[in-house]
């Protein structure tokens, strides 16, 4: 159960991406099977924890493969941070009402931030 950074997928931003862009689906679309391998992994280190508790492992043991599942879970919220980022925030600054952009960067810089908070706690 140890981890494995080799799947965690990286963001392919695209800087000419357009307003048009938001209208394809979520910015990790491209990598959305690599998210979800990674996904699939960490899910199996959780229920490898579970049997460990359940067989009475050695409190430290467990702790470790804990930690090994956070860092496999920050891995992945970095990686669609950093897809919101690509995708999102820079579709917004395509807009092309010049209004319409302005609103559109703060709400998606603000949804970043806000999500970077909820991680940091």
């Amino acid at each position: 159960m140890s981890p494995s950074q080799d799947e965690t997928p990286t963001p392919t931003a695209d800087p000419s991406s357009d307003a048009a862009a938001l209208e394809r689906g979520p910015g990790y679309s491209s990598n959305k099977d690599a998210y979800l391998r990674r996904l699939r992994r960490i899910e199996g280190q959780v229920r490898g924890i579970a049997r460990m508790v359940a067989d009475d492992t050695y409190c430290i043991d467990v702790l470790t493969q804990m930690a090994a599942v956070n860092k496999a879970l920050h891995a992945v919220s970095l990686g669609l941070v950093e897809e919101h980022i690509g995708h999102c925030v820079v579709g917004a600054a395509a807009e092309p009402d010049p209004a319409l952009r302005e609103i559109a960067i703060d709400e998606k810089v603000k949804e970043a931030t806000s999500a970077i908070g909820r991680l940091l706690r």
